[in-house]
């Protein structure tokens, strides 16, 4: 009986150092979150590796975009032997990536390496602050904000990353404003007001005749953003919602959706003032995250279903994915002239261009890439800050007759 018990206080031993270590990699656990596994561990029992697994992951997971740092953890920190393989069925498909090497793996794993490397001695800590900042002055390197601007949001750390939500929480999408057909009181430019002009008039009996003048009221155009969740841009979503949150709650007329295998409208959710309020909700209400795309499939439902709705006065369109579809681009080319014909001007923002061997051979691609206005890559803070500095100028390649809202 005491042998029992003494294994028993191991195991929830351990159970507490695991969650130590998700809570290193960023996920939300506390004390409340320890004592309910082990009682969930209690309850279900540990006879099967499955089983013990599913019940940690309903304890601590709350979000989609927690299960791959979870998945990680668990693997490495209860030793999984086929760990590698489900790394490597996790990275980005190398179909484009031809000059990506194999030292993407380590990066993949990054936050659940720093997680579960043993924590460092204050005076370790400082000896190495001392020796970073004296070669930082002494070789006039570029500083911690400047790096972390052109890092990649994939090879980020915990640290950077919390660090990088906050620089997009600040972010500003300053597109130019446009004409409308509504025009406002003006006193010293514009078009004749016939109408306050002859009632000027008649207040001097007509013996004067007072010019009045009204000119077009401009106005932001709608933005409309569509985001691929799927599991070749899990490591970017994450980002991307932190950024869609922003824009919705920085100017007005925003819609957001994500999509998958399904299309999913979660404007009313980014809408929420928290962040973490409004990505919990999230979460809850897709069901197809890191799963496969099929972009053909849900454009075609966007366009059906949506487009008449929130593509009008002169609408900016955003797609955000890597163009990798799983049914080949099927119908893809239709439903993108189609959509490219209902806004304004269509973005698409894909984290592959930033590859030098990037090249539009996969069947997506090709049938995505005639029928976009402004082709970019976003996948660092850099990234982000060039895109509003673009939007906030003139396009001189868009045509004039779609500039005018309706």
């Amino acid at each position: 009986m005491p042998r029992q018990e003494n294994h028993s206080g191991t195991f929830v031993e351990n159970i507490m150092h695991f969650a130590r270590t998700l809570r290193r990699a960023g996920l939300p656990v506390g004390p409340g979150r320890v004592i309910e596994a082990v009682r969930a561990v209690e309850t279900a029992g540990i006879r099967r590796r499955d089983d013990f697994y599913w019940t940690l992951h309903s304890v601590f997971v709350n979000r989609r975009d927690q299960w791959d740092v979870f998945d990680q953890a668990f693997h490495v920190f209860w030793r999984n032997p086929e760990l590698l393989k489900k790394m490597m069925d996790m990275m980005l498909p190398t179909s484009f990536l031809d000059s990506v090497k194999s030292d993407d793996e380590e990066e993949l794993s990054r936050r659940v390496s720093e997680a579960l490397a043993p924590p460092r001695s204050k005076n370790n800590e400082d000896n190495e602050q001392e020796q970073e900042e004296v070669e930082i002055n002494a070789t006039l390197t570029a500083s911690d904000k400047e790096l972390l601007q052109t890092k990649d949001f994939e090879s980020m750390s915990t640290e950077e990353m919390e660090t990088a939500k906050k620089a997009i929480s600040a972010l500003r999408l300053p597109i130019m404003k446009i004409k409308t057909r509504r025009r406002r009181a003006d006193l010293h430019k514009g078009s004749v007001d016939m109408r306050r002009t002859l009632r000027a008039s008649l207040r001097s009996g007509g013996a004067t005749i007072p010019l009045r003048f009204k000119s077009p009221v401009t106005r932001h155009p709608p933005l409309v953003i569509l985001c691929d969740i799927s599991g070749s841009m899990t490591q970017y979503s994450r980002m991307f919602l932190h950024f869609m949150h922003a824009l919705t709650n920085d100017r007005d007329r925003v819609h957001t959706f994500v999509f998958g295998t399904r299309l999913t409208n979660i404007t009313r959710y980014m809408r929420y003032k928290d962040v973490d309020a409004a990505l919990d909700t999230v979460s809850e209400k897709v069901e197809d995250w890191s799963g496969g795309t099929r972009i053909g499939a849900t454009i075609k439902e966007f366009n059906k279903d949506w487009s008449r709705r929130v593509l009008g006065q002169g609408a900016v369109t955003m797609l955000i994915s890597d163009g990798l579809d799983r049914d080949a681009g099927e119908g893809l080319g239709v439903e993108m002239e189609r959509l490219h014909k209902s806004c304004r001007q269509l973005i698409w923002l894909n984290p592959l261009l930033r590859y030098q061997g990037f090249e539009p051979r996969s069947r997506g691609v090709k049938a995505i890439l005639p029928h976009v206005d402004l082709f970019r890559t976003v996948h660092n803070l850099d990234s982000l800050i060039e895109l509003a500095d673009i939007l906030s100028k003139p396009q001189p390649h868009l045509n004039e007759s779609r500039s005018f809202a309706a």
